[in-house]
């Protein structure tokens, strides 16, 4: 059932495909190992997740971070996020580099999270032998463990949309969903091997000994498998530079070409070029646009202009938009706050009490019980991913969306009305149909309207047509930067709400009220393609 948004008479994306004298060709269908390769880019940035959800807040604790600064640690990342997502999405769609658009800013971002961990899980034992002054060592490693703690959210948080728009650019429709579907399944075991690393407990074992603590150990793992991932996911499926595509198109084609208007910009396709002849027509003849200094300073885009793309997008698409925002909202007010959760509600520890206390040691338990539940969530997202893609045929897209949030809503009531640890453990498992459903549907959806805008450009005469300078970067950007958004609003919402309650019960019932709210959001305005 479509909602109100997107009707006809909107606001619709062009592509050059509509302006070119052939027919627009898909790229080559990518086999499921190219697919599977893509992916683990996911694998290892939810690993590198979960292994900063086990052990931020010891980190933090342990270098006598002040209370009052921990909104400051949680708030600056995703504020930067929010901001330079969609800058960095529409300076993507014209990258000219030699690896590509996307892939650039992946290796970058992929460092920087390299980066911020290294601080965080080492930045103590490097400044404590560096520093001797206690005072210095308190500032130097509180500066320290919140500039990593920073960096890694803000890029890991930056990097999915790069990600999805590399999938978008080289993948056919069909290839799209099956890399979308992997993604999350990819997404779920990382998640799970992260959370079961964190859980172990490595003070009697070798390599703890060897590398110098628990910190160093969480460091060596999540280096090896962040590095190895991407290094595979930069390998999987090439990209053609930009600048070179042009050179695809023959002199006496060029001149057979109609003459473009000035105002159009072009940015959708894929931009590999297949060795069986494929050539994407769109950016090809963007190539050819990209010569002429004239048209190369009218496609660079200003924070004016993209903020005003942002603002005048069609109606479903921020719809869809908003309908991320409430999900992810409802999502990370549970999961920031479950192992708290546990240990405080559940278990009845004082996270307060003196270290060696009864009280505070119940509460870490609390806290190594909520671990497994983030593992069996993560387990369960990767179950639920695979089985989605027989489970769309049955009932859609819409109701894929609509039971992931129900799920979710309905989970995080019965947890917070019925606090027991065999319950809470059981029911974290409808965690993971959320947290899948967050990774797959929305992105499914907007292939789905790009799909139907191509269709629509084929059968329209080229003036009726507007200019729009939007691409697939940007609205990648513009729905993952919801996050970002998202995470703001949990961090300055959420604790003013525990302090008014003075009850963590107050996280899931609030999660499971903006879940249920999301449902009825999805079922009346989210638009979906027959």
């Amino acid at each position: 059932m479509d909602g109100d948004c997107g009707q006809e008479g909107t606001h619709t994306y062009k592509s050059l495909a509509e302006d070119v004298p052939f027919s627009f060709v898909e790229p080559p269908k990518r086999s499921t190992g190219r697919l599977i390769m893509h992916s683990m880019a996911m694998f290892g940035r939810e690993f590198c997740y979960a292994v900063e959800a086990a052990y931020v807040t010891p980190v933090l604790l342990s270098v006598g971070l002040p209370q009052s600064l921990y909104s400051m640690v949680w708030l600056l990342s995703p504020i930067l996020g929010f901001l330079l997502q969609p800058v960095a999405g529409s300076t993507s769609d014209h990258c000219r580099s030699r690896w590509g658009r996307r892939r650039p800013y992946i290796l970058t971002l992929c460092l920087l999270m390299l980066l911020g961990m290294a601080l965080y899980l080492n930045g103590d034992a490097v400044i404590s032998a560096l520093i001797v002054n206690p005072k210095k060592k308190l500032v130097w490693d509180i500066s320290v463990t919140m500039i990593g703690v920073v960096l890694f959210d803000f890029a890991a948080d930056f990097i999915d949309g790069p990600i999805k728009a590399y999938l978008f650019d080289v993948c056919s429709h069909q290839d799209k969903e099956r890399g979308l579907h992997y993604h999350a399944l990819f997404t779920g075991f990382g998640g799970a091997l992260g959370y079961i690393l964190g859980a172990i407990d490595w003070a009697h074992l070798e390599l703890r000994k060897l590398l110098g603590s628990e910190f160093q150990v969480m460091f060596f793992f999540s280096a090896l498998v962040l590095i190895s991932c991407f290094i595979i996911h930069l390998c999987s499926i090439p990209e053609a530079p930009l600048r070179d595509i042009a050179k695809d198109i023959s002199p006496q084609q060029t001149l057979l070409d109609p003459p473009l208007s000035s105002n159009r910009m072009y940015e959708y396709g894929s931009i590999e070029k297949a060795k069986n002849g494929y050539v994407n027509p769109e950016l090809a003849m963007q190539g050819e646009r990209n010569k002429n200094p004239a048209h190369q300073t009218q496609k660079a885009m200003t924070m004016k202009t993209l903020l005003r793309e942002l603002v005048n997008m069609p109606p479903h698409y921020r719809c869809l938009c908003i309908s991320h925002l409430i999900g992810w909202t409802a999502f990370l007010s549970n999961m920031l706050f479950f192992t708290d959760f546990m240990g405080r509600i559940v278990y009845h520890g004082n996270p307060y009490s003196a270290h060696n206390s009864t009280e505070f040691l119940t509460y870490e338990r609390g806290v190594e019980v909520g671990c497994w539940g983030l593992c069996i969530n993560a387990v369960f997202s990767s179950l639920y991913s695979y089985f989605q893609k027989f489970m769309v045929s049955y009932i859609g897209l819409k109701g894929l969306y609509f039971m992931g949030y129900l799920l979710f809503g309905l989970g995080t009531g019965f947890i917070g009305l019925f606090p027991n640890v065999y319950s809470t453990l059981a029911l974290s498992a409808l965690f993971g149909a959320m947290s899948s459903t967050l990774y797959t549907v929305p992105f499914n959806l907007i292939a789905e309207y790009h799909r139907e805008e191509e269709k629509e450009r084929q059968q329209t005469p080229e003036g009726d047509l507007d200019g729009s300078s939007r691409g697939k970067g940007v609205d990648c950007a513009a729905l993952t930067c919801m996050v970002q958004l998202a995470q703001i609003l949990v961090g300055a919402g959420l604790g003013f709400l525990v302090n008014m309650a003075e009850s963590v019960v107050v996280v899931v019932i609030a999660a499971s009220t903006m879940s249920l709210i999301g449902c009825c959001f999805v079922a009346l305005f989210v638009r979906y393609v027959d």
